[in-house]
């Protein structure tokens, strides 16, 4: 069975990437991107789906808080089946967490009992695909949300979020369009980007802010 290793080598999807005449210039006008640290280093599927769950809908600081809170309330700094047992739902909820959250949340963690969520060694062995049909039937989490696992803490080379408001913003910065590209416009102008789409993504965010950066960085649920 094939392993799916994490993280990529930027400076191939670089030199990729710039055999787009449009990508080209914004490869030498913006930072270099570099390999993501993330990207090496172990974590929990499970925890990294509940933290992307508090954090919807959110500004950063504000789930921050709400994290921390249901932190202390389950005396660990990892969530999972067992730990979030510990609390019953009146004491999340006391902790910020709104009722379609908890469910999420207590759906997540039967799923996990069940052996329905693939663990980090499991989820070497599959495809994209297999990672986003085994994850988006837990209350809560879409195709974006593990998308962006894919991207940030698997380090998977070929993901185009075609949803993403940003990455279709980038788009349309960078092709000079009138309005945004669909998600299926933009999925056709992606071909071109694969085998580094995840990369490509990366910029179209940058190039979508056009070089402005946000005074305070927020934290994000995959931080």
């Amino acid at each position: 069975m094939p392993r799916h290793a994490r993280g990529f080598d930027t400076e191939a999807a670089t030199k990729h990437l710039s055999k787009d005449r449009r990508f080209a210039p914004w490869l030498k006008k913006l930072p270099v991107i570099e390999a993501d640290p993330r990207w090496k280093k172990p974590f929990d599927p499970v925890d990294a789906l509940a933290r992307a769950i508090l954090y919807q809908q959110l500004s950063g600081k504000a789930a921050a808080t709400i994290v921390g809170r249901v932190e202390t309330a389950i005396a660990s700094d990892r969530f999972h089946c067992d730990t979030l047992a510990r609390c019953d739902d009146a004491a999340i909820r006391a902790c910020g967490v709104s009722g379609n959250k908890l469910l999420a949340l207590r759906d997540l963690a039967l799923r996990e009992q069940r052996g329905e969520i693939p663990t980090l060694r499991q989820m070497a062995t599959l495809d994209n695909d297999a990672i986003i049909a085994a994850l988006v039937p837990i209350r809560g989490i879409g195709r974006w949300t593990v998308e962006m696992m894919l991207m940030f803490r698997l380090g998977r080379p070929d993901v185009l979020p075609v949803d993403d408001l940003g990455i279709r913003k980038g788009v349309q910065v960078l092709d000079k369009l009138e309005e945004m590209p669909t998600p299926k416009e933009l999925l056709a102008r992606g071909e071109r980007w694969a085998p580094f789409r995840s990369y490509a993504s990366f910029y179209l965010w940058r190039i979508a802010d056009a070089g402005v950066q946000a005074k305070t960085p927020t934290k994000r649920s995959q931080d």
